[in-house]
């Protein structure tokens, strides 16, 4: 049988902002719809983030996210999968709060502090449709995005060993990979471990073929046979990396929240148009596409039933 890749769609995120793209998801109603549509697509996991609907601003707010996250687990058996990274401007509780009242099957985990850096995404731009968004990406330029080794401590505590909830392990950088593996041998995390490889964020490693390469080359040294692995590119690297993640024996994550393009450059029409364009390349591949359902096998997570939409 051919080895099943597992498709994560991160459908909004905080980096992008409306003026940017007509098609990010904003609302509850299109962050809800982008999500199924994605699912349908081929998408095991859902990552999610979401906004204020009156302006998109980027929200931490539970109830913003209980607006699209029973319609989507009501609509799909897609794995919901909820940022505890939100934005740099926000504080640690206001980032873990949405996680905290989901409890859900997975959360993201940035495994360290870093400069994260989209301010020169402002200068593409002139006539913004909101005041906040120039003010938000500036800010990026001041401001660090804080993970601190207490606060990935009291993560794994809360959400994971109390919550029961599996992490998409965020490594920006070489060292992150470093801090994963100190936390494997301290048996605060247990296999199987599931790392996103995320490359081409400003702050972080450079997306290219040669730091994917040596990204994998130094998990399979720190992790061995405890991990597995996706891949992120942000912008116009998504797909070509995320192929090469596959090559190299890994999953992949495509989504608006990490690149509003699709090959040859021209501006995605949807999230689910990202998902059938990675698929399309895997199946051609020769590989498979796993469920929802596999995905929570390969991943060992705890089930749809045992999070808290009510």
């Amino acid at each position: 049988m051919p080895r099943k890749i597992i498709i994560t769609c991160a459908v909004t995120g905080s980096i992008y902002t409306p003026t940017m793209s007509p098609h990010l998801p904003v609302t509850p109603a299109e962050i809800a719809a982008a999500s199924i549509d994605a699912a349908k697509a081929g998408a095991a996991i859902i990552h999610l983030h979401a906004r204020v609907p009156e302006d998109g601003r980027p929200s931490a707010d539970p109830a913003h996210f209980m607006e699209f996250c029973p319609v989507i687990d009501a609509a799909t058996d897609a794995v919901l999968n909820i940022s505890t990274g939100g934005s740099s401007l926000m504080s640690l509780d206001e980032r873990l709060a949405p996680a905290r009242a989901i409890s859900p099957e997975m959360c993201s985990l940035n495994m360290g502090s870093m400069n994260f850096g989209i301010f020169t995404l402002k200068r593409k731009y002139e006539n913004w449709k909101h005041d906040w968004e120039p003010k938000l990406l500036e800010a990026t330029r001041h401001t660090l995005f804080t993970n601190s080794y207490a606060n990935i401590e009291d993560i794994l505590a809360d959400l994971g060993e109390k919550g029961g909830s599996r992490f998409e392990f965020e490594c920006y950088d070489m060292s992150h990979i470093e801090t994963l593996a100190y936390y494997l041998r301290q048996g605060k995390v247990k296999a199987p471990l599931y790392v996103q490889f995320v490359l081409g964020v400003m702050g972080g490693i450079g997306a290219s073929p040669e730091n994917l390469m040596a990204m994998k080359a130094s998990a399979d040294r720190l992790l061995g046979d405890a991990y597995q692995f996706s891949v992120l590119a942000a912008g116009r690297h998504q797909i070509e990396l995320a192929t090469l993640g596959v090559i190299l024996g890994g999953n992949v994550r495509v989504g608006l929240e990490d690149s509003l393009t699709i090959p040859p450059g021209r501006l995605a029409t949807s999230n689910a148009e990202q998902v059938r364009k990675i698929r399309t390349i895997i199946e051609e591949m020769g590989y498979g596409i796993a469920t929802a359902d596999e995905a929570r096998t390969m991943l060992d997570l705890k089930g749809r039933g045992a999070i808290s939409l009510a």
